[in-house]
């Protein structure tokens, strides 16, 4: 048997998007049929289904094996973050610094700027520890207790709270997702974070005029129910000794993280903090700290708003979304090397040939990659890899592309429910969905900052303002370092090798 015929075949368009389709209408099935959010099934059965696909194609179990692992390895630390912050929210409610922050939160902030002021503070945390996911599991779940002490629907709380808190990890340089974009397009990190400005900026402010404007109009005034408002902190101040230097575990969180130390280590002094002060504060034995970082806490205050509220955190409560998301990277690697995604791109590229119609489907792909594959991860690391020559080819700068990748990878993923991001979000903030509160699935359009970035960043595109050109610097760097460079000059575009335009760097 010659090697020709030992290699797996490239799928055609139609088959990459036989176990696409198939696995969305078996999602829809249980989501939407039988009214039952756990994605867990239908994206094992989407797996399963890939797998029959690339045997067909030639594919080896091991072979398919390699790549579902590997996906999955990539992702290891972002699961790490999830145990660590199930940890923290547990040992965080019994040292008393949540129901603090709930306390005193209620104490000062004002309903009507109660939604705005959330996604700003939610924004410098996010930035400051480089984690979106930390920030929701940890300032964002004392936000939803003040919220409910303002009487705002959940789902407006965890808008803010997700815009803010996503806004930050696309800009931190302590990111992940952050230095992963740079890193497949080939640009460097502080100009790929320059460059999301002119995107990420606008939206912000957008949201935060809409947030102002729905503390004002929907929230109400000096109506609003104080007498619920002191129900909920004198439950709280009758069952946790409340003090300011209770905050201290999150400012030794804060402190690390601006000092830049590396995000799992930080969270893990989190928890080391908050169980000294759940046993010097709040009288909690060593054993209670161990039973609160693994099953959360537990409490019966009476006053339901407080019980739902604390009655979280720990290991155990993250394995839900943990299990999801190696489920849903599983399918996505199974994607990935069965070469489905890459057939589905392929054929994007050949119906697109404009810079504003590579900038949208970039943008597309790595929603759509989110949508389908479930990972954030590899919805900025495909496309990444996929596009690059392209945009080098039109003579365009990469940034754009980076730029486009972080807009529909990092800020999309919470933004759908069976996504490892979405999954977290719904699991830390309490919002139930799990349970037929589907209702609070609105904080997805209340997500602002989060959507509004690609389209403006669309609508850049196609007015040609923020869509840098390569420089020559970049053409330097791309023939120095060898990127793939590839040829549109059957549309219109010059060859910038035949130009001169690639002068090798100066020695």
């Amino acid at each position: 048997m010659s090697s020709d015929e030992l290699q797996p075949r490239k799928p055609s368009f139609g088959l990459a998007l036989v176990p696409v389709v198939l696995t969305l209408l078996v999602l829809g099935i249980q989501l939407f049929y039988f009214g039952d959010f756990t994605p867990h099934i239908p994206l094992a059965i989407g797996l399963a289904i890939t797998a029959i696909v690339g045997i067909y194609l030639g594919h080896d179990w091991g072979n398919m094996e390699d790549g579902v692992f590997r996906v999955i390895n990539v992702s290891l630390p972002s699961v790490s973050v999830l145990i660590v912050v199930g940890m923290i929210i547990g040992v965080w409610i019994a040292s008393g610094t949540v129901p603090t922050l709930i306390y005193y939160g209620l104490k000062v902030l004002s309903p009507q700027i109660f939604l705005a002021a959330s996604m700003i503070m939610c924004s410098v945390v996010s930035v400051s520890l480089g984690t979106s996911w930390g920030t929701v599991g940890t300032v964002g779940l004392a936000l939803m207790g003040i919220g409910a002490g303002f009487d705002v629907p959940m789902y407006w709380t965890a808008g803010a709270v997700v815009s803010g808190a996503f806004f930050g990890d696309k800009i931190s340089p302590l990111s992940d997702t952050t230095n992963l974009a740079p890193a497949v397009t080939g640009v460097n990190l502080f100009d790929h974070i320059r460059n999301m400005m002119p995107t990420t900026v606008p939206a912000m402010l957008i949201a935060l005029a809409i947030y102002i404007w729905a503390g004002f109009s929907l929230v109400g005034g000096g109506e609003v129910a104080f007498e619920r408002i002191d129900a909920i902190t004198g439950a709280l101040d009758d069952n946790f000794a409340i003090s300011p230097w209770l905050l201290l575990p999150a400012v030794i969180v804060i402190g690390l993280a601006i000092a830049k130390k590396p995000p799992i280590p930080s969270l893990f002094a989190g928890v080391v903090a908050g169980a000294i002060t759940a046993m010097i504060a709040q009288g909690a034995s060593l054993h209670d700290i161990f039973g609160y970082a693994n099953g959360g806490y537990s409490i019966e205050t009476g006053i339901s708003e407080i019980d739902s509220l604390l009655n979280r955190g720990g290991i155990q409560s993250m394995m839900w979304t943990i299990s999801l998301i190696l489920i849903a990277l599983g399918f996505g690697g199974a994607l990935e090397r069965t070469g489905c995604l890459q057939a589905i791109i392929a054929k994007i590229l050949s119906k697109v040939h404009s810079f504003a119609g590579v900038q949208t489907a970039a943008i597309a792909t790595s929603t759509a990659t989110n949508l389908v594959a479930g990972d954030p991860y590899l919805s900025i690391a495909l496309p990444g890899r996929m596009y690059a020559p392209v945009y080098r080819g039109m003579g365009y700068s990469t940034l754009n592309l980076s730029r486009a990748i972080e807009e529909g990878g990092t800020l999309m993923s919470p933004l759908i429910p069976w996504n490892a991001g979405g999954a977290f979000v719904i699991s830390a903030l309490g919002l139930g969905v799990a349970g037929g509160n589907f209702e609070n699935l609105l904080y997805i359009p209340l997500s602002f900052a989060c959507w509004l970035t690609p389209v403006i960043g669309i609508i850049f595109a196609w007015t040609g303002l923020f869509s840098p050109k390569a420089s020559q610097t970049d053409y330097a760097d791309w023939q120095s370092n060898d990127r793939s460079v590839a040829d549109m000059t059957a549309y219109g575009y010059e060859d910038p090798f035949k130009l001169g335009r690639m002068k090798a760097p100066a020695e």
